[in-house]
């Protein structure tokens, strides 16, 4: 706990699969996917990559000058890279933008988040391709985006941080009599005396079911004594009334 940390400082799927980075396994293949991916980043990227802002969440119809526009009020730009479709050429939604100055950097990192740009709010955040180690994209099952409806969501980025794990006592081994071979042995015996227990019911039982009998028995003689003595009483009234 003491290096605990709401961003992620190294990437790992396992740990980016999980609400606070301490799940053993993984819960969708996605994460198999990116554990199993030997990602290396594209070395045809130029530019330095700790002045590079990463844009997301674009509108389709965003264009690169539209994007110098609003990100040029925190300083001087490099270079803007919107990412393309190799095949139609249109917009992937997300862009790169380079800073001359880490100053302007951070200022547009700070700001820029969730700004409304042509109807849609946008990601900001830093590259992570190049400066986090081990990273995996999305589109290997990797990265820090994905929506709550296909419940492959991804923590440990500005968007989504880890939440704080609880620690929690160290009870399950004995709560559940998986600790030492005593405690086994205890829920063994315990079997054999409900085993036991069964039996002495079972044998009860049938010592007591002929005292069921005698007692309905007796109830049915007395009810027929009760019933004997009441016609009798009706009849000495009749020969009375006559």
């Amino acid at each position: 706990m003491a290096d605990w940390a709401p961003i992620a400082k190294e990437y790992d799927p396992l740990k980016a699969g999980s609400i606070d980075g301490t799940d053993e396994e993984p819960h969708d293949r996605a994460i198999w996917r990116a554990m199993l991916a030997r990602y290396v980043p594209n070395k045809g990227v130029t530019g330095d990559p700790h002045l590079t802002l990463f844009v997301a969440r674009l509108n389709l119809q965003t264009t690169e000058e539209k994007l110098k526009e609003v990100f040029s009020r925190y300083g001087d730009i490099r270079k803007i890279r919107l990412v393309r479709d190799l095949v139609t050429g249109f917009s992937k939604g997300y862009a790169f933008i380079e800073y001359k100055e880490e100053r302007a950097l951070l200022k547009a990192h700070r700001d820029a988040n969730r700004l409304v740009i042509d109807q849609h709010e946008i990601f900001v955040d830093f590259e992570l391709e190049r400066t986090l180690k081990g990273w995996i994209p999305r589109r290997l099952g990797g990265g820090f985006g994905g929506k709550k409806e296909s419940g492959q969501l991804r923590f440990g980025g500005r968007d989504r941080p880890f939440r704080k794990p609880i620690n929690l006592p160290n009870m399950k081994n004995d709560f559940y009599g998986e600790g030492s071979s005593e405690k086994r042995n205890w829920s063994r015996e315990g079997t054999r005396d409900w085993r036991t227990r069964d039996r002495d019911h079972e044998r009860n039982r049938d010592k007591r079911w002929p005292e069921r009998e005698r007692s309905w028995a007796w109830g049915d003689s007395e009810r027929e004594r009760d019933s004997k003595e009441e016609r009798s009483r009706g009849r000495e009234r009749k020969d009375r009334d006559r």
